[in-house]
């Protein structure tokens, strides 16, 4: 299929997030069965959070989540967009299937298994590169408000929130639930599909 009949997708992410991570799957699907090309962007929900009234426990997890987004920040801005999804991938199936809570453990490993510098790290404790992560989150917020987290997807100008899904639709599946995405968030006037959860995310 020709440049001129591929369409472009935006997918923003914090690698922290289940959702956005059993979402990110399901995109991986797509891209393979639809005619579109899928640039990542880390997303910051610490950076969502800041200033709310939280629980507790989610707090504590904002508090400890600013580093694998920091670094698949500066990853991009050190080394270049290409590194961003496998460097997501490596971290976010640490975190996510791979159980790990220690999130410097899951950098390490992650940075290690995309051959990427061990020293990056370092940015999991820094501000050095929170501008361009606070601008990648905005870009996104911008897109589609700030009563959403992640996943945000936007193709070819139009944007949503989600979807939540579990499992990862695989195969044509995954496509009709890209067609039907990209439909109804087209609509003029349309904001939102909702029902209650009742299953967590299954990860393969």
């Amino acid at each position: 299929m020709s440049d001129a009949q591929r369409n472009t997708a935006d997918f923003w992410f914090d690698p922290l997030c289940p959702w956005a991570w059993m979402t990110s799957r399901w995109m991986g699907e797509v891209e393979q069965i639809r005619p579109v090309d899928v640039t990542w962007h880390p997303f910051s929900l610490a950076v969502l959070n800041e200033g709310r009234d939280l629980p507790e426990e989610y707090r504590a997890l904002m508090d400890r989540g600013w580093g694998p987004a920091r670094v698949v920040t500066a990853a991009r801005e050190l080394h270049g967009q290409d590194v961003v999804k496998p460097l997501y991938d490596a971290i976010g199936t640490a975190i996510h299937p791979g159980g790990t809570e220690d999130y410097d453990e899951a950098i390490k490993a992650g940075l290690e298994e995309v051959g990427l510098p061990a020293d990056l790290a370092r940015f999991a404790h820094t501000d050095e590169y929170d501008e361009q992560m606070r601008a990648s989150t905005q870009k996104a917020l911008d897109l589609v408000g700030d009563d959403v987290g992640t996943p945000v997807v936007a193709v070819e100008g139009t944007a949503f929130f989600g979807p939540v899904v579990t499992p990862a639709p695989k195969g044509e599946d995954a496509g009709r639930l890209w067609d039907g995405c990209v439909a109804v968030a087209a609509t003029p006037g349309f904001f939102e599909i909702k029902r209650s959860r009742t299953a967590g995310p299954q990860f393969d």
